[in-house]
């Protein structure tokens, strides 16, 4: 009976491709009484191609825990973006800290025209076509931060 009940509940569920981009590995280090902490610190763009796109930060000794944090923490923080076919509806900006992101409608076939890492998350979230200028600061995290922003702020 129990195994008749379960199979039920065993639906296909619909697998959609989580693509994974790391923008930066950095090497920090700390003075401690016994020398310096050496660790590493890793920024993490996952998406899906198709509206979805999400952002982590992980910090560990080595630079394969790091990236394993990041991942998870990128998974855990993914955003629904709306946008009108292979562009954006309008105009948009966002500003983080010192970092502010202007995204701008482009025509089909134009491509993805930005720089560093606001490239990777557009490309992430799907869109085909756009032009980007990212002014003020060029802190990558500030920047997918503000990306990110900008992409919530969209109407469809």
């Amino acid at each position: 009976m129990r195994k008749e009940e379960n199979k039920n509940y065993i639906k296909a569920a619909k697998i959609t491709e989580i693509e994974e981009k790391i923008i930066e590995i950095k090497r920090v280090s700390k003075k401690t009484k016994g020398g310096n902490t050496i660790g590493f610190t890793v920024l993490v763009v996952v998406g899906n191609r198709d509206g979805k796109v999400g952002y982590g930060y992980g910090k560990a000794r080595n630079v394969a825990d790091a990236i394993k944090k990041a991942m998870s923490s990128a998974k855990k923080k993914m955003y629904n973006i709306k946008y009108d076919g292979k562009t954006i509806a309008h105009e948009v900006t966002a500003k983080i800290g010192a970092s502010k992101v202007l995204l701008k409608p482009a025509p089909e076939g134009t491509g993805i025209i930005a720089g560093g890492s606001v490239r990777i998350v557009v490309d992430l979230a799907g869109i085909k076509d756009i032009s980007s200028k990212v002014l003020g600061s060029n802190n990558k995290l500030l920047n997918v931060r503000a990306t990110i922003k900008a992409l919530q702020k969209l109407k469809k």
